[in-house]
């Protein structure tokens, strides 16, 4: 439009460079309070959550008109070449627009009228999950689903990274998302009277049953006759027991393990999702515990490797909110047919 006043830049100018350095590096970012967002659909998402951009690399004056005007008038606009931010950029097929905004604060964003009103009370915690891709995925399920909140604890890996952004698909800008937790904090990030239950994606269920196989016991969840067999994990014998380096081993908490699509959304909870090659923390499982949580299983053919967590994630919450959809429907029905005493 004629209110936005824009620069071009000069051959040679650097700036475009440092914004790639801020994208790539944790550290940048972290130590500047910058972030780096890439094409015009992430830009606009987070414009009108209220992200703070401070600059906007663009290569037409087209892709302005994409964006809301109001917003830019604060920014520091900057024409360059396609050529430059192709050689940037981290898409692959580059759009054009790169904008450096301010790190967002998830306390002060306003989050879309559609997200707040599907909002439900699941929340999501992020145990140890390192791929980014996993990561994106696993916040545009979240958002799916309409999610309350998500948590990630420190093992993750840093939401703001380019893969983790191209991959949430503007998720980051539409429901509240915490990083960089310690277990210790995570208990007063969470509602109170909340469940925490563990999707693990490492199938208990299978431990237990070779070890309750092993032992000529028949498990019931290795009976596939009997789909309706509860899981029930052996209790582990598990003594506080001196380790080599004289360390007192941890003591796992054993937790009532049921199927994901048995009732589990006794009002408030939080599904812990854990990561790729570790699975899940012992914090996850004591948190768990503590809350009177369980295992939620996700039965897989025998033979085949546990689920991707990313997928896990995407089953446990939309099986939660199905539940929580189907609790409201029957409680409008109780109102209006209220059972005669």
């Amino acid at each position: 439009g004629p209110g936005l006043w824009y620069e071009k830049a000069a051959p040679g100018d650097r700036r475009l460079g440092k914004v790639v350095t801020i994208a790539k590096s944790k550290k940048f970012r972290d130590h500047h309070g910058k972030v780096v967002l890439e094409g015009p659909r992430l830009i606009k998402d987070a414009l009108e959550a209220g992200a703070v951009l401070q600059s906007l690399f663009f290569s037409t004056v087209g892709h302005l008109k994409e964006l809301p005007e109001a917003k830019l008038k604060r920014a520091n606009l900057v024409k360059v070449k396609f050529e430059d931010i192709k050689s940037w950029s981290d898409l692959v097929t580059p759009q054009g627009l790169i904008g450096i905004f301010s790190k967002p604060d998830h306390a002060k964003m306003s989050y879309p009228a559609a997200q707040l009103t599907s909002s439900l009370p699941l929340l999501l915690i992020c145990d140890n999950i390192r791929d980014p891709g996993n990561l994106g995925t696993i916040l545009r399920s979240a958002a799916g689903a309409g999610c309350e909140k998500v948590l990630l604890t420190k093992g993750c890996v840093d939401p703001w990274e380019p893969k983790v952004l191209r991959a949430g698909m503007g998720a980051h800008f539409r429901l509240p998302i915490v990083a960089n937790l310690d277990w210790e904090s995570v208990p007063s990030n969470l509602p109170a009277g909340v469940q925490v239950c563990v999707a693990d994606n490492k199938d208990p269920g299978a431990q237990a049953e070779t070890a309750s196989v092993s032992r000529g016991a028949g498990g019931a969840a290795s009976a596939p006759g009997n789909p309706k067999a509860p899981v029930k994990s052996k209790p582990k014998a598990a003594p506080e027991r001196e380790d080599e380096e004289g360390a007192v081993g941890v003591c796992v908490p054993e937790l009532a393990a049921q199927y994901y699509y048995e009732n589990w959304t006794q009002t408030p909870v939080a599904v812990v999702i854990g990561g790729e090659t570790h699975g899940l923390s012992p914090d996850a499982l004591h948190l768990a515990a503590s809350t009177g949580g369980k295992r939620l299983v996700i039965p897989v053919v025998s033979g085949v490797d546990s689920l991707n967590s990313a997928i896990a994630a995407g089953i446990v919450l939309f099986e939660g909110k199905r539940q929580l959809l189907r609790r409201h429907e029957q409680e409008d029905e109780r109102q209006k047919f209220p059972v005669a005493g």
